[in-house]
């Protein structure tokens, strides 16, 4: 009777992962360029795909650089004359590099731009040096970010789908973060 009530509950937790994953979408061929916040695939073909405890153990090690992708909100058009307008804070993980608006489907020049100078400045110019790209759980903007690092020859790509949410979830610290600059843009980064 025991072994008997260990294969079934052996066997549910079997099907209930089997039904997660087939939850989760396959890879498209190209780049996602809608519905950027739903799930997303359980792979990305030519990278590593993290847990929080393999982020957390690169991050501690310090054997990687993390880039966050995360879009930035735009300042509202036709703010009143007076208005103060602030940024919201984004709180990433501690040293990570933030790239915005890097992980849509298509990229224009400057932000493509931006993008591939973001990443040579963050490896050093080291095409071999481990990328860990993340955004926030279900967001399709590190996973098209990360296949875009990889067509630009980074060979040590490391996709972290759970993101922040998932950094924050396991009670890791986060440090509000600025984004890198873009060409014309004052002062030096912070992170």
């Amino acid at each position: 009777m025991r072994s008997t009530r260990a294969g079934i509950i052996a066997a549910f937790f079997a099907l209930a992962a089997t039904a997660g994953a087939q939850d989760r979408p396959d890879e498209p061929e190209g780049y996602r360029a809608d519905n950027y916040r739903s799930p997303v695939p359980a792979t990305l073909a030519g990278a590593r795909v993290l847990t929080t405890d393999q982020a957390e153990n690169i991050w501690r090690s310090k054997s990687g650089v993390f880039i966050d992708v995360l879009p930035r909100p735009p300042k509202p058009p036709k703010l009143p004359a007076g208005t103060v307008w602030r940024d919201k804070p984004r709180l990433n993980i501690p040293g990570s590099t933030w790239l915005p608006d890097t992980g849509y489907g298509a990229l224009a020049p400057s932000t493509e731009e931006y993008l591939r100078n973001g990443l040579v400045r963050a490896s050093g110019g080291d095409p071999s040096k481990l990328l860990v790209i993340y955004c926030q759980a279900d967001c399709w903007m590190s996973w098209n970010a990360a296949k875009r690092a990889q067509s630009y020859g980074y060979s040590n790509v490391a996709w972290y789908p759970e993101g922040t949410d998932g950094w924050q979830n396991a009670d890791l610290p986060l440090a509000e973060s600025a984004p890198e600059p873009r060409r014309g843009e004052e002062g030096p980064p912070t992170r």
